[in-house]
């Protein structure tokens, strides 16, 4: 039986019994018209605890609606009947699809808040997560000490059961860990405990020490009524809850809302054609760079370059992951290596002979400081001055010479780019903190110059979308595998002078910077590279690839040359991600105009929530949303909705996870999108 035909047979069960549902015999249309609306918004208790503010963030990332209940706040309205549910145009109204609570019973066993919340959640057929609570009977388990375990869970293996695979979890393979980043911290504590009647565990473990398993997520149904029981504590960020979270939400609203969530990886390296400037391991610094001590150009140490066995081997390596990378290129530097080195670039043809296989993005002809013209007689670097003290900057017609330079290289070589799409050198052109707080004012018409509508950013700067005229920025996660590197004890060595403190031989940086912690010992430079660094990125990364976030990662092409360090941390994240979800769950490889249209389509979504213009709900079997024209609407429905045409319907959204999604507008001539349920 379809699900929501399920909830819709338990809630018309309840009405009737409350008197509030007629049928009408003989009437075909009477059932539908009659049943209840369930508005999709969710109601969230929140007591200050982080397992109710991560569900709350999940809920928020994936574009749901919900209302908030604070119960710290001695103003918060009462949770009663009429705070519940009402009628619309005569039909029963629930306000709210799902319910999350701290726990079981938040507001105090047989309290008046309490009843009417279980009273609502019976009448409707709505579902409840406890989002951290004991186990105990009342929540469907047996105690701890009955067979089951209760203590610290770092490092835990848990499984999702075959009831979990068979519905809302069924998006993971099937185990995973819980985390353990510090042997010497309690990072998650849980109970885990054998079912009792009623009870269906979605998620357990192995019980320590003992015989059997316990569960740590299941669902628990009695008394009219379905509660989700968690517990575990845990985290927004954390891996197992971000694994789960899901699964958490669809539970909630029965696969039925607004918003989508999807999991993402793009990776940009940057700089190719053109050669980077290599670390010194001596002085502990780049050439070239204006704060080296003694100077000296970055061709001082030697530059570092891809050749032709590399480019092969990138094409080979994408080809055997089923990964597209994206190559952001400087063709007036790679022009002007060629020129230096007898005229001829192996690398150049043979990337250009694997040009299909690449996306490709331009990165300015040559790569300069697009922003303020930089005076570097002093260090940190600051911005020229006219002769009127205002700040000298690159000139509106270089900026656009610079773009239309490698547009054109491209249309000669035959490269295919979307001209829309602009990655600058250093992110220049757009403000640099604290030198240039503003964006160099030729920028702009710059972009329009050239068709440019999107323009990289760097997240760790700006880590939201903005507008640059009529263009828009695209934030990107710097990727913790640096451009002057070629070695893995390249790597090591520049990252033990960051992250140690003086006294062990770093630059001490890591001692007074607050975002910063220093390495215990420095690594060893011979296997600190894949020791350390590698698994440490590739935890990072895969946190962004799994919470929803479209940003593309960078890094540079240094780091697909000679030791070619940068595989593997793509290596980890795509087994570690592959381990983790079945195929029914891919990742999305987007490029950077596709994650800026994601971003404008979120921001837009985001304003008519806020600003109180989306109406929707469930009758039945149809859902029916309206929002501001123009605004595109993201909903999550079961395999088999439908969209309603002007004459007819056609198959709704795309699959993903087990649900099917999309962004979608009404159809013409129609003032609302409506869905018709399987």
């Amino acid at each position: 039986m379809a699900q929501s035909a399920h909830i819709w047979r338990n809630a018309a069960a309840a009405l009737t019994a409350a008197g509030l549902l007629s049928l009408g015999v003989g009437a075909p249309q009477a059932s539908a018209a009659t049943a209840p609306r369930i508005d999709l918004r969710v109601l969230v208790v929140d007591n200050g605890d982080g397992a109710v503010g991560a569900i709350a963030a999940q809920l928020r990332s994936t574009g749901i609606p919900y209302t908030t209940v604070d119960l710290t706040d001695p103003g918060r309205p009462t949770v009663d009947a009429a705070f519940l549910s009402d009628t619309a145009g005569g039909t029963p109204r629930a306000k709210f699809q799902g319910v999350v609570l701290p726990y079981e019973a938040p507001f105090g066993a047989g309290s008046a808040e309490q009843t009417a919340l279980e009273n609502y959640e019976r009448t409707y057929g709505i579902p409840q997560v406890d989002a951290y609570t004991w186990a105990h009977p009342g929540v469907g388990l047996d105690y701890t000490t009955e067979g089951g375990w209760a203590g610290p869970l770092d490092g835990t293996e848990a499984s999702v059961t075959a009831a979990g695979r068979a519905g809302l979890f069924g998006y993971l393979d099937g185990a995973f860990a819980f985390e353990d980043n510090d042997p010497g911290v309690q990072e998650s504590y849980g109970y885990a405990a054998r079912p009792r009647e009623g009870f269906t565990s979605y998620v357990d473990i192995a019980v320590p020490g003992g015989t059997g398993r316990g569960s740590l997520v299941g669902e628990y149904t009695h008394d009219g009524r379905r509660e989700l029981v968690v517990t575990f504590a845990y985290n927004q960020h954390q891996r197992q809850f971000r694994l789960l979270a899901r699964g958490i939400v669809e539970w909630l609203t029965d696969g039925i809302h607004l918003g989508r969530d999807r999991n993402y990886f793009a990776v940009h390296v940057d700089d190719v054609f053109a050669p980077d400037a290599r670390w010194d391991s001596e002085r502990n610094c780049t050439p070239g760079d204006i704060d080296c001590a003694g100077g000296g150009d970055a061709g001082d140490a030697g530059s570092i370059r891809m050749t032709a066995e590399d480019a092969a081997y990138a094409a080979q390596w994408q080809r055997e992951r089923g990964f597209t990378m994206d190559m952001v290129y400087n063709a007036g530097s790679g022009e002007e290596w060629k020129a230096e080195h007898g005229g001829t670039d192996a690398l150049a043809a043979r990337l250009l002979a694997d040009k299909a296989q690449y996306r490709w993005i331009n990165h300015t002809y040559t790569h300069p400081f697009l922003g303020c013209v930089q005076d570097t007689s002093t260090v940190p670097w600051t911005c020229a001055k006219n002769a009127d003290g205002s700040t000298r900057y690159m000139s509106r017609s270089e900026i656009s010479a610079q773009i239309r330079d490698n547009n054109d290289w491209a249309s000669r070589k035959g490269l295919p780019v979307d001209r829309t799409e602009l990655v600058t050198g250093e992110h220049s052109g757009l403000r640099t903190l604290p030198q240039q707080p503003s964006d160099n004012p030729g920028l702009a018409g710059a972009l329009a110059d050239n068709g440019v509508k999107w323009i990289a950013s760097d997240n760790s700067r700006e880590p939201a979308q903005r507008a640059v005229g009529a263009a828009s920025t695209v934030p990107r996660h710097p990727m913790n595998v640096y451009y002057n590197a070629g070695t893995e004890a390249e790597m090591a060595d520049e990252y033990n002078w960051i992250y140690t403190s003086a006294a062990d031989g770093g630059s001490g940086i890591c001692e007074n910077n607050p975002t910063s912690t220093c390495l215990p010992a420095p690594l060893d430079p011979a296997t600190g590279y894949d020791a350390h660094i590698v698994p440490q990125e590739a935890r990072t990364a895969l946190g962004h690839v799994i919470s929803n976030d479209p940003r593309p990662h960078y890094a540079h092409q240094s780091n697909l040359a000679e030791d070619r360090i940068l595989y593997p941390v793509m290596d980890r994240v795509l087994a570690d991600y592959r381990a983790l979800f079945a195929d029914s769950a891919p990742l999305e490889n987007l490029r950077q105009s596709a994650v800026g249209t994601e971003f404008k389509r979120r921001a837009a979504w985001e304003s008519a929530l806020a600003q109180g213009r989306v109406t929707a709900y469930r009758v039945g079997r149809t859902v029916t949303v309206t929002a501001p024209s123009g605004v595109q609407v993201p909903v999550t429905v079961p395999e088999g909705t439908r969209k309603q045409l002007l004459l007819g319907t056609s198959a709704f959204g795309t699959p993903y996870a087990g649900r099917r999604s999309a962004w979608t507008v009404p159809e013409p001539l129609r003032s609302a999108v409506t869905l018709k349920l399987p």
